[in-house]
C-alpha cells in the first residue's frame, strides 16, 4: 500500500524521513490527545514561539485567547504560521550517547489563520472544554457576552500538515550489540492526578463523575 506523500514541498519531512506520514488519521488522532501547542510566528521581523492550548473540530485545529493578545492580532489578521504539538512517549536508553534519543509523535501544520465569529466561535470555545474536560460543558454556565467578546477564536486548516513518529527500541551499533550496558525504554506519559476540590465549594457538592474518569 502506498503511504501518502507530502501536501506540499515545503510540508515534506527532510530529516529522518522514513518517520513521516501525512495521512489524516495520524494527525487527527495526535491533536487529539495534545492538550498544548507551541505557536511560531514573526511580529515585526522578531520570530516568536507562544505556548497555547488546541482542540480539532473536523478539518481544523483551533486556538483562542485574548483579543489584545499580540499573538491573536497577528494570527486574526492572516499571518503566516507554523503550530506543532509534540507527544513524548518515551526516553530511548541505547548503548551509547550517539544513538539514545525518545520515542514521540509529533504535528507540524503550516499556513495562515482564519478568525471565527458568530455561533461558529461558541462552538469552537465548547471544543476547548470538551476536549480537556468530556463532559463538563453540560454543568457549566453559559459565556457571557463580554467574555466572548474579549476572546479571539483563530482555525487552521490541515491541509499542510506533517506528522513524525519515532518508536520502538534502541537503534545501536552492531559492535554495541555485545556491550554488557544495559539499554531499552523508560516509557512516559502524561496522567491525571487526584482531583483537589475547590476550598469555596459549596458543602455537598458531589465530584461529577467524568472528573474523576479523566487519566490524562
Amino acid at each position: 500500500m502506498t503511504r501518502p506523500s507530502a501536501p506540499s514541498a515545503r510540508s515534506k519531512v527532510r530529516r529522518l524521513r522514513e518517520l513521516a506520514r501525512y495521512d489524516r488519521s495520524s494527525v487527527n488522532a495526535i491533536l487529539d490527545e495534545a492538550t498544548v501547542c507551541h505557536v511560531g510566528f514573526v511580529d515585526e521581523g522578531q520570530p516568536f514561539v507562544i505556548p497555547t492550548a488546541i482542540a480539532r473540530i473536523d478539518d481544523h485545529a483551533y486556538i483562542h485567547g485574548s483579543r489584545v493578545s499580540r499573538m491573536l492580532k497577528q494570527l486574526a489578521a492572516g499571518s503566516s504560521a507554523c503550530i506543532t504539538v509534540t507527544l513524548l512517549d518515551g526516553i530511548v536508553v541505547a548503548r551509547s550517547a550517539f544513538n539514545s534519543s525518545m520515542n514521540y509523535r509529533s504535528v507540524v501544520i503550516l499556513g495562515s489563520g482564519e478568525k471565527v465569529t458568530g455561533e461558529d466561535k461558541k462552538i469552537a470555545l465548547d471544543a476547548f472544554t470538551e476536549h480537556l474536560i468530556p463532559g463538563r460543558t453540560a454543568d457549566i454556565r453559559v459565556s457571557r457576552s463580554k467574555e466572548l467578546a474579549a476572546t479571539t477564536v483563530v482555525r487552521f486548516g490541515l491541509g499542510e500538515a506533517s506528522v513524525k513518529i519515532s518508536e520502538g527500541p534502541p537503534s545501536d551499533e552492531k559492535s554495541d550489540y555485545e556491550s554488557n550496558v544495559w539499554a531499552g525504554v523508560i516509557p512516559l506519559r502524561l496522567q491525571s492526578g487526584k482531583p483537589q476540590p475547590d476550598p469555596r465549594l459549596k458543602p455537598g457538592i458531589s465530584m461529577p463523575a467524568y472528573i474523576g474518569k479523566r487519566k490524562t
